[in-house]
Parts: structure tokens; sequence; C-alpha cells
């Protein structure tokens, strides 16, 4: 088989922001994707993954594609928009061209992209209905844009009511839980025509956790609130966790 070097560019939802080890490592969908991919070919992949939390849409490009293509990879995966979503002067068009540009950039490279519209989490946040249908047009745009493009890999989750359940989702409610991790993950390696562990779409319940009325708005919404307030961001000065090639050994079965 042909070698596979994978690198994941984007935000919190690609750095694994939720989905965090005991060693206090985020793991998220695409560490669970490169995984499994190393598991279904029964030989190792090289993996990379430069998304750092917090970033808008134009960041992610600006920073990290040219860096990503460096690594000549054979695949790359890109998701990007849901920080822009939360600010109230977004431009639709101004995300669907960062997908254009980054599609173009791989093109180009002959590089196959896989592109991901994030899990929707408005069912517990505050001011849902204006997230919601930034969300629902936003992630309209970009099937819509790549229709035609059979050769690109799409893994959509915005529109699924089961993702978009609170069970699947961390005590902050903005990013996934390893639950919703998986699933996504899961999503992903069926549209690379990999067959995921059937356990991944619905792993059991976690318990219940994360405060809740005016403790969950001190302790998550007021942080959220204040980066604005000063211009700064929660990934301001993270680097990423794999910015080289680590190799995904497959798992003895």
């Amino acid at each position: 088989m042909a070698p596979v070097r994978y690198v994941a560019i984007g935000d919190s939802f690609t750095e694994g922001v939720g989905d965090e080890l005991p060693d206090g490592h985020m793991r998220g969908w695409a560490d669970l994707v490169a995984q499994g991919w190393a598991d279904a070919r029964g030989e190792s992949i090289e993996y990379a993954n430069l998304a750092i939390r917090g970033k808008l849409v134009w960041p992610i490009v600006e920073q990290q594609l040219e860096p990503a293509l460096a690594l000549k990879p054979t695949h790359l995966s890109f998701n990007g928009g849901g920080n822009d979503m939360l600010r109230p002067r977004t431009s639709l068009a101004h995300v669907v061209a960062a997908f254009e540009t980054v599609l173009r950039r791989c093109d180009e490279e002959g590089v196959q992209l896989i592109v991901l519209s994030g899990a929707n989490p408005t069912r517990q946040l505050p001011l849902r209905r204006v997230i919601q249908r930034r969300g629902d047009l936003l992630s309209h745009a970009v099937e819509k844009r790549l229709a035609s493009r059979t050769d690109v890999v799409q893994a959509y989750n915005w529109f699924d009511e089961e993702l978009a359940s609170p069970p699947f989702w961390s005590e902050d409610r903005l990013h996934m839980n390893s639950r919703g991790h998986h699933r996504v993950a899961a999503r992903v390696l069926t549209e690379l025509g990999v067959e995921p562990p059937p356990a991944w779409w619905s792993l059991p319940p976690l318990p219940p956790m994360g405060a809740r009325g005016a403790a969950y708005y001190r302790e998550h919404v007021g942080p959220w609130v204040r980066r604005r307030l000063t211009g700064t961001s929660s990934g301001d000065g993270r680097e990423p966790k794999f910015a080289q090639w680590s190799e995904f050994a497959p798992r003895e079965s």
C-alpha cells in the first residue's frame, strides 16, 4: 500500500479540546482517525496536527496551511469557522473563501483534502438561535461549494442530530467530550473508506458533570467574554501538539 502522511489543521475542534486523557494530553477526533487508520491498514501512518484552539478561520489558513503542506502530506484535513460564528459581524463569504483557498492549494500540491463541518453545540449555549442560524448558513454554503468535488473527502457533522445532543459535549458546552470526538472520528474514517470500530458511533454516556446556572456563566462564559474584550485568545502562546510527523503504529488486536 502507498504510505499515508496525514496532517490536520484547524482550531480547538481539531486540536482535540474536550477529549483530555489522564496524562493531560488532548486527544480528539484527528488523533483517533490516525490511530484507526493505522489499525485498519495494519501498518504505520505518519500524522501531524498543527491545530490551535481559539483560531479564527483565516489565521488557521495563514498560519497553518503552508507549514502543513511543507510536510509533503498525502492527506490534509481542514475545519474552521466555529470561532468566527461566535463573532457578531462574521461574513459568510469571508469564511467560505478560506475553504476555497485550502481547496486550491491542496489541488496545486496534489494533496487529498478532507473537509469537515464542526459539530453543533447550540442546544446547550446562550444565544442559541443566532449561532444556529450562522452555523446552518455556513454549513450549507460549504456543502454547496464542494457538491461537485467528489474527489474531496467530505465529513459533515453540523446536522448530526444525535451528535448535537448534550451527552456528546463537555462541561463548557462548547467543545465535544470523548464520546463526541469518537463519533466524528467514525464519520471521517467511514468517508475515507475505512470501517471504524462500531462502538465509536455512540460510546456509553459519561456521568453528568459541569457547572450549571450562574456557576456555568462564571466559569465558562465570563472568561470567554474577557478574552473578547481584551483581544486575546485561548490559543495565545500555544504550540501545535504534533508540529512534525509522528508515527502511529497499528495496535495489536
